[in-house]
């Protein structure tokens, strides 16, 4: 199967379905009403989690869908709508392994304990993405240093002065 045959039958379905569940990337060559099906899209999400960049904007405030493609692919949160990005939920499994993804989150997540966490369990560098209130938490500054002493110059200048802290990072 190819682009350009894609292109072609665009409007159609069963067509669709076929391509999509031999790459799901093939979801951007359909039609907003195709990219909207839920049985189409939730095929191309299978095939490859990464087609969530080709999905309707309805379908990335479905959280359904959203779940689905940053289960396979957490990094696909960013196309994940601003709603979405607020969950907890989701924000939470996406960080789970992909630390990078607290940038993403709302200010209220990256300001909560549980979600920096896991984001930094993974990531300790994604300190930088928390809030100030967090970046200043002792107990979360020494969760990102023991996984990446980097997450040092993200801490806040009170705990950069800590001799605690300074001890991890020699």
């Amino acid at each position: 199967m190819e682009e350009a045959e894609v292109i072609k039958y665009r409007e159609n379905k069963e067509y669709g379905l076929k391509a999509v569940k031999e790459r799901g990337k093939f979801l951007e060559f359909l039609s907003d009403e195709l990219k909207n099906d839920r049985e189409v899209v939730k095929a191309a999400l299978n095939q490859d989690p990464e087609s969530l960049e080709f999905v309707s904007e309805e379908l990335k405030n479905d959280k359904e869908i959203v779940l689905l493609g940053i289960k396979g692919a957490p990094w696909t949160i960013c196309y994940a709508s601003e709603i979405l990005r607020a969950d907890k939920e989701v924000i939470l499994e996406s960080c789970k392994n992909y630390g990078q993804a607290l940038y993403y989150a709302s200010e209220e997540l990256r300001d909560d304990e549980e979600v920096v966490s896991t984001a930094i369990c993974n990531k300790g560098t994604a300190i930088k993405y928390a809030s100030d209130r967090l970046r200043d938490n002792k107990e979360i500054a020494l969760i990102a240093l023991k996984q990446d002493k980097q997450a040092y110059h993200f801490l806040s200048w009170r705990l950069r002065q800590d001799e605690t802290i300074k001890k991890i990072i020699e």
